[in-house]
């Protein structure tokens, strides 16, 4: 059994077993009876490397013995292995000849947070979004069908991955086209099933046996000869099952249901895995696990586990009194929960939406104080923004509360269900920019862009704590769609009014008065460019509202300044500054314009202060391209 562990060790692990099964082909040199020991190896390993930097923790503890067994059944990377989301794939890139580069996690020009592709030729498919494992491992079952390969594809999902729609149609499909994939639920918050016991364990190994199989293709066989035998024989073993384990739901969508099983009990993995590898058709086991399991805290706080930052060194200089730091504010999204609860206790039509992020998002507090109007509609982004439109036709306003990046799943259901129906959501738009070390999977790079083309929207950026609050309260008292996307992290510390005041629609502000450059600024780059403001003696201008533009500021602004600058944290392509330009050459007012914001890639894991150098939007970045374009409008003068 896994040995419990109480403390993340800070010095490298002896682990003479994981030296020798640092790829899948040393594992599957191992005999069976040294694999409890490389478990517990590699849990240590584990709980080690990420002290050292940080990163998903609790899932990975989680799935040890079954990426152990999964790795020593199959044949990978051969028989592809997709996982879902990838929060517990550290494990897997461990075993996948990644160990000596998992210092580098997460940090730039290192290995990504989660299965990439290009990382490696065991990262069969690159995720980030949750739900995805299904579809893509039937579609490279498919794909081993019309190429004659005998590989094998098999899927490893969450229950809370579980609960999203494309899950559920991909299931559908796979038992439609009756492919040779396997499905692993990895159970880890006992929300489906607590069946776990000596009595399911022997079922599952008897399911899933080669003989259990045999006898009943060759009781098909006779019973399909005679009318309504079979479908009665059927009937009788799936309801049979039905008492016991908990597989009908799958077994009525097409698959043969194994399980459920423990997911920490080698052996058991092992034989099942070995059973079930060659069986023909759809194929479902269900494992239970632990998050967290063998770090004692991680199992009683999984959600606090869930990520960890590194371990500071224990000779680690002692941070220097709070009188010299720089005072920090509070999160973006710590500013949202408050004035949640601030608004649904003046507004009783108040409702909050979050698809699974209860903690992420901040509606905890919201959550406990107002449980009737909370709804978590587990990870189903497109549910939560028709569920909200349904809410508004019959006079609710509701709050959807989405990172930026997972509002993108849900884009047909905000133009069709809200937009086109003008019904009065407010989209609480947390993560938008840049968010560090988890990368563009989770960035939120485009939101402006696809948003400010969908008519009738209100689109908001504030520049800090205070401007958010205000935002917030002009999107709910807003008739029709509105959005106000905010930043990962805390804001410059600007005081907060307690009063629930809402901005006059569409007008910008004028935060500093300069000459001949004047630079606009969609969002939380206003203090980085109050530094270049200072430094060129340009105009500052905090725009407030990407739609409706403050159109009377901007003819005065394109006739009394010769370089017109536009900053944003969204893709420079079709973003704010595109609304800008597009304004003015409708006015025919032709000016020099500069776009800044993000490039035309996908700019990789970093921290986030090295990602916004990257793209040029710290203020040494800022004030580089405005002096190239100054020196390049004086060349042209010439």
């Amino acid at each position: 059994m896994p040995t419990t562990f109480h403390q993340i060790p800070r010095e490298r692990p002896v682990t003479p077993l994981l030296d020798r099964a640092d790829t899948p082909a040393g594992l599957r040199r191992l005999a069976e009876s040294e694999l409890e020991a490389l478990a517990n190896e590699l849990r240590q390993y584990l709980l080690y490397s990420v002290g050292q930097t940080g990163g998903h923790f609790g899932a990975g503890l989680g799935v040890i013995e079954l990426t152990i067994a999964l790795h020593y059944i199959f044949d990978t990377p051969d028989d592809r292995l997709v996982w879902d989301v990838g929060h517990q794939a550290y494990p897997h890139k461990i075993l996948t000849g990644r160990r000596e580069r998992m210092g580098t996690l997460r940090q730039k020009d290192g290995l990504a947070a989660f299965p990439r592709r290009s990382e490696s030729e065991y990262d069969t498919f690159g995720v980030g979004h949750s739900s995805t494992s299904i579809g893509a491992a039937l579609g490279m079952a498919i794909a081993a069908r019309l190429q004659g390969s005998p590989r094998k594809s098999v899927a490893v999902i969450g229950d809370g991955a579980l609960t999203a729609g494309m899950a559920f149609e991909a299931l559908n499909h796979a038992s439609d086209v009756k492919a040779n994939m396997l499905v692993i639920l990895n159970d880890n918050d006992m929300s489906i099933s607590k069946n776990v016991g000596g009595l399911s364990t022997y079922l599952a190994k008897i399911i899933s046996s080669r003989t259990y199989s045999s006898m009943r293709e060759g009781s098909k066989k006779i019973l399909s000869h005679l009318p309504g035998a079979w479908e009665i024989a059927r009937k009788v073993e799936e309801h049979a099952k039905g008492m016991l384990v908990p597989g009908t739901l799958f077994e009525e969508l097409g698959w043969n249901y194994v399980g459920p099983i423990d997911g920490h009990d080698l052996p058991t993995l092992l034989a099942t895995l070995r059973n079930m590898r060659d069986l023909e058709g759809p194929q479902f086991l269900h494992v239970i696990t632990k998050k967290g399991k063998g770090f004692a805290p991680a199992e009683a706080d999984p959600i606090g586990y869930h990520a960890i930052t590194k371990l500071e060194p224990l000779n680690a200089e002692a941070a220097p009194p709070s009188s010299q730091k720089r005072p920090s504010g509070p999160k973006y999204s710590s500013v949202f929960g408050q004035w949640l609860c601030d608004m649904a206790k003046q507004d009783s039509r108040l409702v909050g939406i979050t698809p699974a992020m209860k903690e992420g998002s901040d509606l905890v507090a919201f959550s406990e104080r107002f449980p009737e109007r909370y709804f978590d509609v587990a990870i189903a982004e497109q549910h939560a923004v028709t569920l909200a439109a349904g809410m508004a036709c019959d006079g609710i306003k509701p709050v959807v509360a989405i990172y930026s990046t997972f509002l993108q799943r849900a884009y047909d259901q905000l133009i069709h269900d809200v937009a086109v129906q003008n019904l009065d959501v407010l989209f609480a738009i947390d993560r938008a920019g840049l968010v560090g070390e988890d990368g563009p999977t989770h960035a939120g790079s485009f939101d402006l862009s696809y948003l400010r083309c969908i008519p009738g929207m209100l689109i908001m950026t504030p520049s800090d704590e205070n401007e958010l609050r205000r935002m917030l309260t002009t999107g709910h008292l807003f008739n029709g769609p509105a959005a106000v996307r905010y930043p990962r992290g805390s804001g410059p510390n600007a005081p907060i009014e307690t009063e629930l005041l809402p901005l006059e629609i569409g007008k910008a502000v004028v935060r500093r008065q300069g000459q001949k450059t004047t630079l606009l600024v969609f969002g939380v780059q206003l203090a980085e460019a109050l530094k270049v403001g200072e430094t060129l003696d340009a105009t500052v201008v905090d725009m407030r509202f990407v739609k409706p533009l403050d159109e009377a500021l901007l003819r005065e602004l394109a006739d009394s300044h010769e370089l017109l600058v536009t900053i944003e944290e969204n893709s420079i392509m079709g973003g704010a500054g595109s609304a800008v330009s597009e304004f003015l050459a409708a006015e025919g007012r032709i000016k020099p314009m500069l776009h800044l914001g993000l490039p035309d890639y996908y700019v990789e894991h970093a921290k986030p202060a090295d990602m916004l150098a990257e793209c040029g939007l710290d203020a040494a970045g800022i004030e580089a391209s405005v002096r190239r374009r100054l020196a390049l409008l004086e060349q042209n003068s010439r």
